[in-house]
């Protein structure tokens, strides 16, 4: 995964900006103009909102693109009370908990509050999306279907995400799937998630990888 993180210093918080991680989602331009402009450089100028205010700007940010750090005694970013992955219609999965992205042999590559991870296939900077599947054109409905193993327990703890050599994701780990476009549920603790584009019973992996060629070189 490439990076590219550039900090904005104010007297009492800090802003920390990853180029590679950002899709322009947006919401911090529109959640905090004072502070987020992209015609004005820098563009990100953190003294021009209460901290409080811009730190919750900040968690807003789907991709965690955008951190920050504290100077001034005050709370830092919490880790949400559950884990979910929000099927995008024609995008990402967007992932929020207690996000742990690791490689087949276990080395740790992320840990995180919020990631969106490219189901097109596409990206240049796998797992994370970078934006390609509009280029490409990708087309995937934004809905989930109830293979739900839900025993009544909240969806929290570790969610650990691993992009499979040229293959799928696989997340072990309590999680509620959520369709952005119809605001279809199912949870689970074990499951495979497309990942190459092609699948027919997206956002699942149905094997269509390896029936494609699907290679994972940018991870």
């Amino acid at each position: 995964m490439k990076r590219d993180v550039h900090e904005y210093e104010a007297e009492d918080i800090t802003v920390s900006y990853d180029v590679e991680r950002c899709i322009h989602a947006r919401e911090c331009v529109r959640g905090l103009p004072s502070v987020f402009d992209p015609d004005r450089r820098p563009w990100i100028q953190p003294e021009g909102a209460d901290p409080d205010e811009l730190a919750e700007v900040v968690t807003r940010c789907p991709t965690g693109a955008l951190h920050f750090d504290r100077s001034d005694g005050g709370s830092p970013e919490s880790v949400p009370e559950e884990n979910t992955v929000s099927v995008a219609p024609d995008g990402p999965l967007y992932v929020r908990g207690d996000v742990e992205l690791v490689s087949e042999d276990d080395e740790v590559l992320l840990e995180d509050t919020r990631v969106a991870l490219c189901r097109c296939g596409a990206s240049e900077n796998k797992p994370l999306c970078d934006n390609s599947h509009r280029s490409v054109e990708f087309s995937a409905a934004g809905t989930v279907t109830d293979g739900s193993t839900d025993d009544g327990s909240p969806p929290e703890g570790v969610l650990r995400v691993t992009p499979t050599d040229d293959g799928p994701f696989h997340l072990e780990g309590e999680f509620e799937l959520v369709g952005e476009e119809d605001g279809s549920t199912a949870r689970d603790d074990d499951a495979w998630l497309c990942r190459c584009g092609a699948s027919g019973d997206k956002p699942y992996c149905d094997g269509t990888h390896e029936e494609i060629g699907f290679t994972s070189e940018d991870d």
